[in-house]
């Protein structure tokens, strides 16, 4: 409506997340994403740990699932972006980048100006295993859209990722904004 674009959500998967065998033994599309997440969790002090790892145990998938809207109940936990120094933000955001990235560079720098609004009102929170090849679970939150990563079905060897936006996805506020506009019984 009136040239806006609606893009989450945008939902990556693989399966398995490495090839074992065969010619395209060691293939792993989705490699960055899973590389930079542990790379943020290794970077972290054990203080820093503590408060990201929000449970011991990985998620079986990503929470919001398939809903409608994206949503997750209570205040956001893990650790704040605030709490971390220049090193760790530099990491978390080349994370953001490779999701932001995975789609054309109007929708890209679109994602990053809300991550560059959303200032210190990130999250990094994590669950499961830190090791390869243990089935863990990250998410990156802000007060406009969520992150999620798992690999934890198939012994750990099969991942889902998806970018949601609590206002935007499935064009929810195009819809609702044209259905005003548009619609309106008022305006006939």
């Amino acid at each position: 409506a009136h040239g806006k674009i609606a893009s989450t959500p945008d939902f990556f998967g693989s399966n398995p997340e490495r090839v074992l065998d065969g010619p395209r033994a060691g293939l792993s599309p989705l490699r960055r994403e899973d590389d930079l997440g542990h790379e943020l969790l290794g970077a972290l002090t054990p203080e820093q740990q503590n408060i990201a790892i929000v449970d011991k145990t990985a998620y079986k998938d990503i929470l919001t699932t398939n809903s409608r809207k994206a949503a997750l109940s209570g205040h956001p936990n893990g650790l704040p972006i605030s709490k971390m120094d220049a090193k760790q933000r530099a990491i978390l955001t080349s994370l953001i980048e490779e999701y932001a990235y995975n789609l054309p560079d109007p929708i890209a720098l679109h994602r990053m100006e809300e991550v560059k609004s959303a200032g210190n009102n990130l999250w990094f929170a994590w669950a499961g295993g830190a090791k390869a090849g243990e089935g863990h679970y990250y998410r990156i939150q802000s007060p406009a859209f969520l992150i999620e990563f798992d690999d934890t079905q198939d012994h750990a060897n099969h991942i889902h990722s998806v970018w949601r936006e609590f206002d935007g996805d499935w064009g929810l506020d195009l819809l609702k904004e044209h259905y005003q506009t548009s619609h309106n019984p008022a305006r006939s």
